[in-house]
């Protein structure tokens, strides 16, 4: 998995509009911040949030999940993750992903 590639992927889901083709789930989301902060960080290396930080909670759980992946294993899985998502939409919305996927490709 080439930096360039990871970072490429990085960039287009930050960068998904609110209101575009393509939403990611809850879900989604939680697995590209466990693999983005596994990636970046490497292991958790803080304490879980307390009883009513739900949103830090379940992001912290998400990173506890993928402890131990590698830091280039959680790169490849990040930008699995994008390409995976991509493939849910309906053809309305393929247009958009499709550019994704070319941005991925050329990185």
């Amino acid at each position: 998995m080439s930096e360039a590639k990871f970072d490429k992927a990085v960039a287009i889901v930050q960068a998904l509009p609110k209101d575009g083709g393509i939403q990611p789930s809850d879900d989604d989301r939680l697995q590209f911040y466990a693999y983005y902060k596994q990636a970046t960080v490497g292991d958790v290396n803080t304490a879980r949030p307390g009883i009513l930080d739900f949103v830090g909670k379940a992001k912290w759980d998400a990173w506890e999940k993928v402890k131990e992946t590698t830091k280039e294993d959680a790169k490849a899985k990040y930008v699995e993750k994008l390409l995976e998502v991509r493939l849910r939409y309906d053809p309305d919305a393929l247009g958009e992903a499709t550019k994704y996927t070319e941005e991925l490709e050329a990185a």
